[in-house]
């Protein structure tokens, strides 16, 4: 075999492991960014623990089709660029819009959720949600204001028995 179709299966290899690996999966038309902000996007993947890279279009086809999600060659057509979550769901569609917004250069394509292939406005409404650390707190908010506020119940009648305690205490 040649090195080239050898580097080829690797790069199929690469990508499928990704996919595999991923929460959620964008992929973007991208034509007419400038490098500078490719860069700045870039660099806002990497703090949040996404990656975002260019492949061939025939090679991710080709890593699609192996892994059986299908429906995604009608999109795979020009410039194409993939966001991969690893650590966040939310992370990778939300860069993206903010980055699309800003620059008015960058469109979405389509993704991939739990394995099955999404449209585009399913990444968009996924971008407008809060983050994992959103959520989390929220969630802990929640819990917590049954408890103070059962504290506080709990604690109301000792503490109008010592304000009259003073009070008689005073006069």
């Amino acid at each position: 075999m040649s090195a080239n179709l050898e580097a080829k299966k690797v790069l199929v290899e690469e990508i499928k492991e990704k996919i595999q690996n991923s929460k959620s999966i964008a992929f973007v038309d991208y034509s007419g960014m400038t490098v500078e902000e490719d860069t700045a996007m870039r660099k806002k993947f990497r703090e949040a623990g996404a990656e975002y890279r260019v492949y061939k279009n025939r090679l991710m086809a080709l890593a699609l089709n192996e892994l059986g999600i299908e429906g995604c060659e009608d999109y795979l057509q020009g410039t194409t660029a993939v966001a991969f979550g690893f650590s966040d769901e939310v992370a990778p569609a939300k860069i993206i819009c903010e980055t699309a917004e800003k620059t008015k250069k960058m469109s979405i394509k389509f993704g991939i959720l739990n394995g099955k292939s999404v449209e585009a406005s399913v990444i968009e409404a996924l971008s407008k949600l809060p983050s994992k650390e959103e959520l989390v707190a929220k969630l802990l908010g929640t819990l917590q204001g049954p408890a103070s506020s059962l504290c506080r119940v709990l604690s109301a009648p000792t503490r109008g028995l010592a304000i009259a305690l003073n009070a008689i205490a005073t006069k």
